[in-house]
């Protein structure tokens, strides 16, 4: 804390700039007349304030929290000379996946706010590692899902991996322990890393992994997937009817032909190039939707 306030200037960061490379370490920022000036760093942020983050060169993302606990939201993303204003009444659309719902900072009335955050966490995963990869997540105790992957399976897991699934089964009061918070990371940077693999990664719904690198085909009767509605949870886009390849090749047309054929499954796709896509069937629309949510995983 500074006994008077610094003006946000090149001379005035560079003075702090051995404290904010810190882990932990943020600066804090209030407007005075005309003019922004840095009051200290702190490691505690206020629930009551927005967060700038620096992301990458010319990526800046300013984000907040709606609760003492809740998590951060993105609320604008900055990169080059875009910017991108986040619809928080996208969570509103017809057959909204809850996965959509929590990276917005809404929760179904029914879910588990810890299981929703698995799928975050693990979608923010395949995208770090820059790789590209898919994420099959199917029905627990169901084994339609393998009419719609080709034969053999290149590593199926059997057993299931139940790291991850049992780690979530453990009580509340658990998860707020080191260990369980310590042992949760490496799960999902495992599970992501899967995701790598040529080939999509399946997962059950309580977390259980089924196999990667398996093939997605379509099933015997079905029909090739012609069209999906994509939208993005960014204020001023309108949704349009695409082909699947037009998201991104094949990968993306295999997840969605996987999601028309297997309805009560959802599909996580991340691209080379940081764009991520969740694909899910919507009742209602009677269609795929194809959610594209990269600017909520900056």
């Amino acid at each position: 804390m500074f006994e008077r306030p610094l003006p946000l200037s090149p001379a005035a960061l560079a003075r702090l700039a051995p404290a904010v490379e810190r882990p932990g370490i943020h600066l804090g920022v209030w407007r005075e007349a005309e003019e922004l000036r840095v009051w200290g760093t702190t490691r505690v942020i206020p629930t009551f304030c927005f967060v700038l983050e620096v992301v990458e060169p010319g990526v800046l993302v300013v984000k907040h929290r709606r609760s003492e606990s809740g998590k951060f939201v993105n609320v604008l993303v900055i990169e080059g000379d875009q910017t991108k204003v986040v619809d928080e009444h996208t969570s509103s659309l017809p057959d909204c996946p809850t996965l959509l719902s929590s990276l917005l900072g809404f929760y179904a009335p029914r879910a588990s706010v810890e299981d929703v955050n698995v799928l975050v966490e693990l979608a923010v995963s395949m995208r770090t590692h820059g790789r590209g990869g898919s994420l099959l997540v199917v029905p627990a105790r169901s084994e339609s899902w393998r009419a719609s992957i080709l034969r053999p399976i290149m590593y199926p897991v059997v057993p299931p991996f139940t790291e991850l699934a049992e780690l979530m089964r453990e009580e509340a009061g658990e998860r707020q322990q080191r260990r369980w918070q310590d042992a949760l990371h490496p799960a999902i940077e495992m599970v992501a890393g899967l995701t790598a693999v040529d080939g999509a990664t399946v997962i059950t719904n309580d977390y259980e992994v089924l196999a990667f690198g398996a093939k997605i085909g379509r099933r015997d009767g079905s029909p090739r997937v012609q069209e999906v509605v994509v939208t993005e949870p960014i204020e001023g886009s309108a949704a349009v009817i695409a082909h699947p390849a037009e998201l991104g090749g094949t990968r993306h047309l295999s997840a969605a032909q996987f999601v028309q054929d297997q309805r009560d499954a959802l599909a996580l796709v991340a691209s080379q190039d940081g764009r991520f896509t969740i694909f899910a069937w919507s009742p209602r629309e009677n269609t795929i939707h194809a959610h594209r949510v990269e600017s909520l995983l900056l």
